[in-house]
């Protein structure tokens, strides 16, 4: 593969990685609410899962399960139901930042099984897969999917980061309160997407 391809695919991972969607409003999210390790390690399975569905997507996977009956719509309730599930949780946390208390933060499986049911992930595997590769050819997938993969991670890693760099203006907990809100809102307003796909 020439890098004339190499170039547009590693462009078109960084926009759609970065742009805002689910899985980077929980990324700040966690960023702003717990330790940035924690973070990461959702940042991790949401950039594995994606890379598994991206290759499942190459290899033909969104073709197959077109033709099983009700598989679209149950993905998009999946989808909003753990969109609203996030969302809940979020509406819920009291604002406070305890450091030395133990804190549940999504974590690696989440993150990784929040991207099957990301209406954006799915898009991007599609649209990815179709404008710049041969159909089901493995090696252009591979090499995509080895591009993404860095990407993807660095990506979502940022928004960790933007919400630990956000913490330290925060530490009022009626101030983290009604960020942990607006996420929510936003959180739950990505559902309509799901809805009226």
């Amino acid at each position: 593969m020439s890098l004339a391809m190499i170039l547009p695919m590693s462009a078109f991972a960084l926009a759609s990685s970065i742009s805002p969607g689910p899985v980077n409003l929980v990324c700040l999210a966690s960023g702003t609410r717990y330790p940035i390790s924690q973070g990461l390690i959702f940042a991790t399975g949401a950039t594995l899962g994606f890379i598994v569905l991206f290759v499942a997507v190459g290899l033909g996977l969104y073709s197959v399960l077109a033709v099983v009956p009700g598989f679209t719509q149950a993905l998009r309730w999946a989808g909003v139901a753990f969109l609203l599930y996030l969302s809940f949780r979020l509406v819920q946390d009291d604002g406070r930042l305890a450091e030395g208390e133990a804190r549940k933060a999504p974590g690696f499986v989440a993150g990784a099984l929040m991207q099957w049911a990301n209406p954006k992930a799915w898009l991007a595997s599609a649209s990815g897969i179709g404008a710049y590769t041969r159909g089901a050819d493995l090696e252009e997938v591979v090499i995509f999917a080895a591009l993404y993969l860095p990407i993807c991670w660095l990506s979502l890693g940022s928004w960790v980061y933007a919400g630990a760099f956000l913490r330290q203006y925060i530490r009022r907990p009626a101030v983290l309160r009604t960020i942990n809100r607006i996420l929510a809102a936003m959180l739950a307003a990505s559902c309509i997407y799901l809805l009226v796909e």
